[in-house]
């Protein structure tokens, strides 16, 4: 198919973007041939018009489809090209974080610039004998292919790691060398792989810096080999290191740091061995401080400092060395803050007794004087003589640093040559791995010396590269038959050429250094004649006369050629060396013996990069004149003589690639730069790689990969039997272009592109099926909702219209009856409304009527007294007014005539005095007398008129006054009680106002009262519902408080029980921790013990040669071997001896490796016992805090605070003895150094021994704790057991540290008694019950056994009685038992009728069942006596017909036939007898040369383990001390031979840990302890031990079982682990759910089954074999349970940590196979009944696993659901699962970087390992728990096969 037909529709290209470099659009129509525009829709929804190159025509690069995108190798895109491989890269390194790609062999490491956890031991264990295509990319996985491939091909191996600074190359070299220390070990014990690992930071410190690129840069190149012997070992390692950054010393950039050593010199100057070195900050001193960045962020230098003294220490670096390198590196600081002073400009001078030169020369040991003259002065030589000649201020300057790079180069020498010495091994170097770690494409600014150095450099190594790759090419075309096309690439050749050959750069540059007036220049200038326009690689810049450009591979580097000539010629002041080699000090001439560099009269300044060559340990001396040849080799020519002695190590080897890159300038994490990664993508090869890769056929295919990915491309018919010619079928209809595609002989090579055409077809092919599928389906879906729909429809109509009609039925029935129901109660409601009406009107009108009668009877009598009233006061009133008014008037009167007589009295006197007065007067007098006259007269008339009418009225008067008399009397009389009446209307009007005044005082007071009473009403009112309301919250507080209380006694109770289940467990827990610590060190220990013995061996060969014939060794020195494992002290006084007569010449060298495992122990148990005083110093203080508050209660924390301190005090002691003894060991090796320190007779091999024993002394004391521990858990559940869970003690102490109060504490504290009371009284009254019935067992024994004799002589008896009388003599025993125990049992229930009863009842039974029995044997008996008289009567018939025919002499000679008299069946005792001599004899037979096959198919499971018990009974029955330790010593030495010899095979190993568990049960059994014969029978414990007690035997034989348990772990987990990857992940157990995706050039393993592959049968199948074996050889059920769980969590552990790192596992489909494998194996649990074994619960996190990969992750709640289900797993196995889920087909999708960060948030808080791997090598700690045997000891029959005839039964 051509290209161009891909460009259809769509598809999507890549197009170039000057910021993103490249950038993804997508096609609006299809590609014609022709165009010239392309209509593209980019990402971010804008529209395009891509216009095509109208020269080249080329189309945009093709994008792979998203299945391929984050592969683990780029050789797998479809499509090789630039932005393929950069877009890889991104989206692995962003949203995947991983930080390795493979390309083919190189691995692409990206620099995340953060600490990620895919380091440790666990992963490196992971990745180790693993194929490099099995696992996702790691440099582990790099550096295990270059191992398996130096001991598969035999041949050495390099990794070669590049990369500009900051990439990452030292890190990565660092992990390679960590690898091969971890999974190789040493071949001497001396921890070599240490010393290689510690070789690091001493070259970190001494060669890198920060620079502003990075915090750890390498300023130089370095190449270290480590060595292998021929196991491949490490036994040594070599360091060559290249181009030193010399200039580094005196000048920094900002920003940037000198190298780390002098800052962590300045760190540690406060330190009292540095006080000499006068030294202080690091900005005091002028080669420090000029960076300006004296400190690194997150880096202690005090630290690192301590950290490589250490490693010098390890290296073997002595303190005085360490000392003595400080002092020269502390000399060159203070000799760079030496100062010139100008004397003119020609001339300088230093001032007198300068502090920084004299510390200079005190820490040199040279002379002051001469020093400071040859600082300023120069010696310059001549033909004839010599001047000495004064240089300036500058020259000085550049002197005086020229003098401090050359001072450190030497050291730097000094101590890569004493590493080397160092890591050198005496033993000879088989193999080699070398780790290249050198510097990648450099280009700046300003290009100088160095620049060209490495980019030559970088040629060399590119040209290695390209050859390596094209061979690689060409191998796999020839090995495949394919037709071999020649691969244009690029051969750079020709740059290498136009530096290094002949008239080449560094030749003229050579040429020109020699030339005495030779500058850059002319050397520049003789550059442009000699390439200019004659090499087309080497160009001159336009706008400079002193630059040249070269066209490297990577790209166009200008350089500028000042400072080139110096920078070549690399000298310093002759006289200036001379002065230091005359030193006093005399570490600094040594530095100088071996000088090479030139050393020229006419010196400059240096700066730059110094190379340095591999020197050798010892200096070769030569001729002076060669030693001046030497001295006259410039740095480019010893660089390129360095640099073609690495190509020519390189192509010995076979080369590994490791290519770093810097993601970004700023070192952010995980911040991905397009633009700078492209650059370092094309510098590195990369981009080379993938390009020859493209030329040719990248994709291949195996052709049952192809046949099982492309399966449906083909039809039914074009299948056929054979793959290959069905794949070729096929193809050839697929692809029509032959030259798309080759066939190899096993595999289909592809071009480029072609795979992603057949993906598309495949892609297209599933979608139309699925497009199908879900049309058909979708229809049928649809059809069967629409007739659900329709049913449903009807039937609910049906039912809806039913509905409405019965509710409209009822809807009538309802309305009639409401209307009669309506009519009748409104009736009945009007009646009795106008019924109510009326009566309530007339009871209204009656009492209206009522009340108006009343007020108007009221109104009437209140008018009458009214008017009573009124009349009475009124005329009071008028009389009382006339009367006033009356004397009112006359007073008036009184008044008015006195005055007028007082006017007439004075006009009187007036008129008297005057005549005519008295005239007028008289005048008026006589009238008036004239009148007063005739007045008179008729006054007299009148007087006569009324005397007479007087006298009328007289008579009148008189009867009236009569009359009046007695109406007066009358009126007085009514006067008095009108006053009376008055008075009492006065007092009742006084009354009346004072009952007004008291009314209205009333109504006041009353509506005050009233409103007293309505606010006290409502205050009431408000009191009473507030009072309602308290008391409402005070119930309900008080039913809270109830309910509180309830569920906080409830809570406490659970509280408590949860803490005393999570105590239980982390008692548990402890135990098992300190169980398997225990169990670990036993291994250790077993495997010292072998070690001890392969020595012993090996030591016994070397000093012995053998003689021809066998030689027989002693039986008892294997067992005095052994014997000080045991604690008895005759075992000691027996192996010491042994020990001590060895002969001299037994002396091997010096276990180092044990010396310092023991060393590292010692150390380990010291750090425990610090954490545990401070632990228990804690808990002191806790308890004397509590005390301080609770003085009540010093008694419950007495005994714990005892047991802690006896426990404190007991460490203590431990660790005095500890340190004791480490001091004893290393005075022990201090001593002696020779090898005879380490023979057995020597001290330090005694101390050795001596310790061995303090560990496992030290291992019981652990074991006592734990049972104290374990005895104080029974005691707190038994305290726990009463009722009342309140009194717990637990909670008691726990509310007692709570209480504050005294008096609760006092409370408390009674309590606490008063249940101490009642749970002794309870005890006191079990004791006393359990006493009661111990007693009446004892008697109830008693006559059980009185009875037995009866019974025993009774049947004696009958046996000696006839047949015929034997049955009734039982019959009649029977029936006197019977009566005996009825009048018995008659005593016995005498006062409970009703128990007597049921006992007679139960008794007539018996007696019926006797009686039946009697008859039936009464039939027997009479039909036996009937069939023998027949048979009696036929024996008669035969002897007469015999004796007819015997003649009477025959009868008389034949003797009598004798009587067959038969033996009385012995009572064996269970023993079996031996004799001393045979005891090696029955250990051969039983156990060395025992097959356990035949015994586990034809005899009882353990019968060797019974035959040994019995051999030990025998032993202990004769108290023969020396038998019974002699027997065991050799079984247990036997055991551990067989063991060490066949250790590999399962079925030996089950066997023995069967037989051994065994062994240690009947020892236990028959002890004579309570506690192990709670089972026996009494036949069983008549046979129990009874001289010696074995417990530590038994001691010695659980630890045996406990070594034997873990080996067959070891051996069940060899045998498992090839299978687990293989059966678990990679096969297809559900064939078809996932497909096969395009791999690169690194092939992982089919998940096809082919015959050699493993599948899950394969794991069942050695399941099944594995417990048949163990059962078939009587293991206990327990101990077969934890077998299983150990297998199951291997199975989980080794398949979760493949999944983890292999990224090709982690899709849907992969889940569902894991989950059916699981499932399979829960079948086999729930087949084998072991579903309780736990086994299950180990496979948790893989399940947890399997389920991550299926559910949803898109939404939160996705997430949170995954929180919830994942709690098996750690945060890291979540992300890293989340992370490396890959879509297997189009219709999957990817994980979101978004989901995956809010996965990390909601587990932030979650504590739990940051470890990624579980780890695989863990072993549960095993127990065995006892279980008695039923067999009878006495029964047991030892076979004839066994070969032990010597042995007899007792």
């Amino acid at each position: 198919m051509a290209a161009s037909e891909l460009y259809t529709k769509f598809a999507r290209v890549w197009i170039p973007d000057p910021e993103e470099v490249w950038k993804s659009a997508e096609l609006l129509k299809d590609y014609k041939p022709g165009d010239k525009v392309l209509l593209l829709h980019l990402e971010e929804g804008k529209d395009l018009e891509y216009r095509l190159d109208p020269k080249t025509k080329e189309l945009p690069h093709l994008r792979n489809p998203d299945i391929l995108v984050g592969e683990n190798d780029l050789t797998a895109l479809s499509y090789l090209h630039e932005p393929a491989v950069l877009h890889n890269l991104r989206v692995r390194f962003i949203d995947s974080k991983l930080i390795y790609t493979y390309c083919g062999i190189v691995l692409v490491a990206i620099n995340p610039y953060e600490q990620l956890p895919i380091y440790g031991e666990d992963i490196i264990n992971a990745y180790s004998g693993q194929n490099m295509g099995d696992m996702d990319p790691h440099i582990f996985a790099v550096a295990e292919e270059a191992y398996k491939q130096m001991a598969r091909d035999e041949r050495n191996q390099s990794i070669i790691v590049s990369g500009e600074s900051g990439a990452g190359k030292t890190v990565s070299a660092k992990y390679a060398m960590r690898y091969f220390a971890t999974v190789s070990g040493s071949a001497s014990e001396a921890n070599v792989e240490e010393k290689v690992l510690a070789s690091n930071p001493i070259m970190e410190s001494i060669g890198n810096a920060k620079t502003t690129r990075n915090d750890n840069s390498s300023r130089f190149g370095k190449y270290i080999e480590i060595g292998f012997d021929k196991r491949y070992r490490i036994i040594g390692a070599n360091m060559r290191t290249y181009l030193l950054e010399k200039s580094r010393v005196v000048f920094q950039a900002e920003e940037e740091r000198n190298y780390h050593i002098f800052y962590q010199l300045c760190a540690s100057a406060k330190l009292p061995e540095f006080k000499m070195l006068r030294l202080g900050n690091a900005d005091d001193f002028n080669y420090t401080q000029q960076g300006g960045s004296p400190v690194i962020e997150g880096v202690d230098d005090a630290k690192e400092m301590a950290h490589t003294r250490q490693a010098c220490t390890l290296l073997g670096i002595s303190e005085s060395h360490q000392m003595g390198i400080f002092r020269i590196l502390a000399g060159i600081l203070h000799l760079g803050n030496v100062g010139f002073t100008s004397r003119d400009a020609d001339s300088c001078t230093i001032p007198p007794k300068h502090e920084p030169l004299c510390i200079f020369c005190d820490l040199m040991g040279v002379d002051y004087e001469e020093m400071c003259h040859w600082l300023c002065h120069r010696k310059l030589a001549t033909a004839t003589e010599t001047y000495i000649k004064p240089i300036s201020k500058l020259q000085a300057t550049n002197a005086r640093d020229a003098l401090a790079k050359h001072i450190y180069a030497k050291l730097f020498n000094w101590i890569v040559d004493n590493v080397n010495q160092a890591l050198h091994s005496a033993v000879k170097q088989h193999s080699f791995i070398g780790v290249l770690d050198i510097y990648g494409f450099e280009t700046f600014e300003i290009n100088s010396f160095e620049q060209f150095c490495i980019n030559y450099a970088n040629e060399k190594l590119q040209q290695q590269f390209n050859m390596h790759v094209f061979k690689l090419e060409q191998e796999e075309y020839m090995k495949e038959q394919i037709p071999w096309t020649l691969i244009d690439f690029y051969d750079n050749q020709p740059c290498i050429n136009l530096i290094e050959s002949k008239l080449g750069i560094l030749d003229l540059l050579d040429e020109e250094c020699k030339m005495p007036k030779g500058t850059d220049d002319t050397w520049a200038q003789k550059l442009y004649n000699t390439h200019l326009n004659k090499c087309t690689l080497f160009e001159k810049p336009r706008l400079s006369n002193k630059a040249f450009i070269i066209q490297h591979f990577a790209d166009k580097v200008e350089y500028q050629c000042e400072g080139f000539l110096e920078k070549n010629k690399d000298t310093v002041f002759e006289e200036q060396i001379k002065v230091l080699k005359s030193s006093k000090f005399k570490m600094l001439p040594e530095l100088f013996q071996d000088d090479e560099k030139a050393i020229s009269p006419t010196s400059a300044t240096s700066s730059g990069r110094t190379p340095l060559i591999r020197t050798p340990a010892k200096p070769t001396k030569g001729r002076p004149g060669q030693m001046a040849k030497e001295h006259k080799k410039t740095v480019g020519h010893q660089f390129r003589n360095s640099l073609h002695l690495l190509m020519e190590t390189l192509n010995a080897t076979t080369p590994h690639y490791v290519r770093c890159i810097k993601p970004n300038d700023f070192k952010f994490p995980f911040t991905f730069d397009e633009k700078r990664a492209v650059q370092q993508l094309r510098a590195c090869g990369v981009l080379e790689t993938i390009r020859i890769s493209a030329a040719g056929f990248p994709s291949r295919w195996t052709y049952q990969e192809f046949f099982s990915r492309y399966r449906v491309l083909m039809k039914q018919k074009d299948v056929l039997s054979d793959r290959k010619q069905t794949c070729k079928n096929v193809l050839e209809k697929l692809i029509l272009d032959k030259d798309k595609y080759q066939f190899g002989k096993t595999k289909i090579f592809f071009r480029a592109g072609q795979v992603a055409y057949l993906e598309k077809l495949r892609a297209d092919k599933l979608r139309a099926a699925c497009i199908r599928i879900q049309k058909i389906i979708r229809g049928w879906l649809l059809r069967k909702k629409y007739l659900r729909m329709r049913k449903a429809a009807i039937t609910v109509q049906r039912y809806v219209r039913g509905y409405q009609a019965r509710c409209y039925a009822k809807f009538l029935r309802r309305t009639k009856a409401a209307t009669i129901v309506q009519k009748y109660w409104r009736m009945f409601v009007v009646c009795r409304r106008y019924k109510i009406r009326r009566a309530a009107t007339i009871v209204l009108q009656s009492y209206l009527r009522g009340f108006l009668a009343r007020n108007r009877y009221r109104k009437i009598l209140r008018e009458h007294k009214a008017v009573i009233i009124q009349k009475r006061v009124r005329g009071w009133l008028a009389r009382t007014h006339y009367k006033r008014s009356m004397h009112a008037i006359i007073y008036l009167q009184c008044c008015f005539r006195r005055m007028m007589a007082k006017r007439e009295l004075k006009k009187l006197k007036i008129e008297a005095r005057s005549v005519e007065r008295y005239k007028k007067l008289h005048i008026g007098m006589e009238n008036k007398i004239m009148q007063l006259q005739r007045k008179v007269d008729e006054q007299n008339k009148d007087y006569k008129c009324l005397v007479e009418k007087l006298t009328n009225l007289e008579g009148i008067y008189n009867s009236e006054t009569e009359k009046l008399r007695s109406d007066l009397e009358r009126l007085q009389l009514s006067e008095e009680e009108a006053k009376v009446a008055t008075g009492r209307v006065l007092s009742l009007q006084e009354e009346i106002a004072k009952l007004r005044k008291d009314l209205e005082q009333t109504r006041s007071e009353k509506k005050c009262i009233e409103e007293r009473a309505d606010q006290y009403k409502q205050e009431t009112e408000q009191l009473v519902s507030n009072l309602k309301e308290e008391n409402t919250l005070l119930k309900q507080e008080k039913e809270a408080l109830n309910h509180r209380i309830v569920e906080q006694a409830k809570e406490m109770t659970e509280t408590m029980e949860k803490k005393l289940v999570e105590e239980t467990k982390q008692l548990e827990l402890d135990l098992n921790d300190e169980r398997l610590r225990y169990q670990n060190l036993l291994n250790e220990f077993s495997r010292l013990e072998e070690r001890y013995d392969d020595l012993k061996e090996e030591m016994t060969l070397m000093v012995h040669v053998p003689k021809p014939g066998h030689k027989r060794t002693d039986s008892t020195h294997s067992s005095n071997e052994s014997e000080y494992t045991f604690s008895s002290e005759i075992a000691e006084m027996e192996d010491i001896p042994s020990r001590t007569e060895e002969p001299s010449e037994k002396k091997v060298p010096l276990d180092m490796s044990l010396f310092l495992k023991l060393q590292k122990r010692v150390t380990e148990l010291e750090q425990e016992k610090q954490v545990m005083q401070d632990e228990l110093d804690r808990k002191e203080e806790q308890v004397l805090r509590s005390k301080a508050k609770e003085e009540e209660r010093p008694q419950i924390r007495g005994a714990e605070l005892e047991y802690e301190s006896l426990k404190r005090q007991e460490l203590e002691s431990e660790n005095k003895k500890l340190k004791n003894e480490l001091n004893e060991l290393r005075k022990a090796l201090s001593e002696k150094s020779a090898p005879e320190v380490t023979a057995p007779g020597a001290p330090a091999y005694r101390v050795l021994m001596e310790q061995l024993t303090s560990v496992s002394e030290e291992l019981d004391v652990r074991k006592e704790e734990v049972l104290i521990l374990r005895s104080q858990l029974v005691s707190q559940k038994e305290a726990i057991q009463p009722k009342n869970t309140m009194t717990d003690s637990t909670i008691l102490l726990e509310d007692v540290q709570k209480m504050k109060d005294k008096g609760e504490i006092a409370q408390a504290y009674i309590g606490l008694k008063e249940t101490n009371r009642l749970l002794e009284s309870q005890l006191q009254s079990q004791k006393r019950s359990h006493e009661n019935e111990a007693e009446a067992l004892r008697g109830e024994i008693q006559s059980l056994k009185e009875e037995n004799n009866r019974q025993q002589q009774l049947l004696a008896q009958n046996l000696q009685l006839p047949p015929e009388a034997r049955i009734e003599a039982s019959l009649q025993h029977e029936i006197t038992r019977l009566t005996n125990e009825n009048l018995y049992f008659e005593e016995l229930y005498a006062d409970e009728p009703k128990k007597y009863q049921s006992y007679r009842i139960s008794l007539y039974k018996r007696m019926i069942d006797l009686m039946e029995q009697l008859e039936k044997q009464d039939k027997t008996v009479r039909k036996l006596k009937k069939q023998l008289k027949v048979f009696a009567k036929k024996i008669g018939e035969l002897e007469v017909g015999q004796m007819e025919n015997i003649s009477p002499g025959q009868i008389i000679d034949e003797p009598i036939r004798p009587v067959n008299i038969p033996r009385k069946e012995k009572d064996f005792q269970g023993m079996l007898e031996y004799k001393k001599e045979d005891e090696q004899k029955l250990v051969k037979n039983l156990i060395l040369e025992l097959k356990p096959r035949g015994v586990a198919v034809n005899l009882i499971p353990g019968l060797p383990a019974y035959i040994l018990f019995m051999c030990v009974r025998h032993a202990d029955y004769l108290n023969d001390d020396q038998k019974v330790r002699s027997l065991l010593t050799s079984t247990i030495n036997s055991i551990k031979k067989v063991l060490k010899k066949r250790g590999d095979d399962f079925e030996t190993v089950s066997f023995w840990l069967s037989n051994t568990c065994r062994f240690l049960h009947c020892l236990k059994q028959y002890s004579g302890e309570e506690g192990f014969m709670k089972h026996n029978t009494s036949r069983q414990n008549e046979h129990c031990l009874t001289n010696f007690d074995l417990a530590e035997y038994r001691q010695v034989l659980s630890d045996l079982a406990i070594q034997i348990y873990q080996q067959l772990v070891r051996v069940l987990e060899n045998i498992l682990q090839p299978m687990i990857v293989s059966g678990m992940l990679e096969h297809e157990t559900i064939q078809g759910v996932s497909g096969v995706k395009p791999t690169g050039l690194r092939k992982r393993t089919s998940s096809i089954a082919d015959e050699g592959t493993y599948t899950l049968d394969s794991i069942l199948r050695q399941l099944n074999s594995f417990h048949s074996v163990m059962c078939q050889h009587g293991m206990d059920p327990e101990l077969i349970k934890q077998v299983v769980k150990q297998m199951f969590y291997i199975v989980g552990a080794i398949t979760l940590n493949n999944l983890l790192l292999r990224k090709d596992m982690c899709s849907w489909s992969k889940g569902m196979q894991i989950r059916y494998n699981v499932s399979q194996l829960e079948e086999w649990l729930r087949d084998k009944n072991l579903m309780n074994s736990g086994a299950k619960e180990t496979l948790e996190p893989l399940i947890q696993a399997a389920q991550l990969l299926q559910v949803k992750k898109k939404t939160d709640d996705d997430a949170e659901a995954i929180c919830s289900m994942c709690n098996a797993l750690t945060t890291a196995q979540i992300v890293k699962v989340l992370n490396l889920y890959t879509p297997v087909n189009e219709f999957e999708e990817r994980v979101s970087v978004s989901f995956i960060r809010t996965i990390q948030m909601r587990l932030r808080d979650r504590k739990d390992s940051p470890q990624l791997l579980m780890d695989a090598k863990h072993i549960f700690p095993v127990t065995f728990p006892f279980n008695p045997s039923s067999l009878a000891l006495e029964t047991i029959q030892i076979p004839a096969s066994l070969g032990l005839g010597f042995i007899s039964r007792v």
